[in-house]
């Protein structure tokens, strides 16, 4: 199966590698078969829930799109995500991150992130956000 080098949401990404979309391990190979593009924003989509749910425990982050409020700049091993979007327990909230790997995309070499509030419900069709 050929992986489109497109950044895909998580829980579509999750259907397809599963790992990627979860905190994947950096022995974990099968993230490289993704465009280097698509691997660092993903990896850092991935780090970026893995780190919420952690800092913030009421929270289980299980989808995000970097996207949702505006593009995404990828820079080499670099994300920036000025206008992402997480949801936790059935509610979007904006985030805005940035994100620096190694190379290949594998490991984190930096992470900062900027929760912020709820987005409305009715602002989630706009957004590419899901229910």
């Amino acid at each position: 199966m050929k992986i489109p080098a497109c950044p895909l949401p998580a829980a579509l990404l999750a259907t397809l590698l599963p790992v990627a979309a979860t905190a994947a391990p950096p022995s974990d190979t099968s993230i490289l078969s993704l465009a280097p593009s698509a691997r660092v924003e993903q990896r850092c989509n991935a780090k970026a829930m893995g780190v919420i749910g952690r800092e913030h425990r009421e929270m289980q982050p299980d989808e995000l799109v970097a996207y949702a409020f505006a593009d995404t700049i990828i820079t080499g091993p670099s994300v920036r995500a000025p206008g992402a979007a997480v949801r936790s327990h059935g509610k979007w909230y904006r985030l805005s991150y940035a994100c620096t790997t190694k190379d290949d995309g594998r490991d984190i070499l930096s992470f900062q992130y900027t929760l912020g509030a709820v987005v409305p419900r009715d602002q989630w069709d706009a957004h590419y956000l899901v229910p």
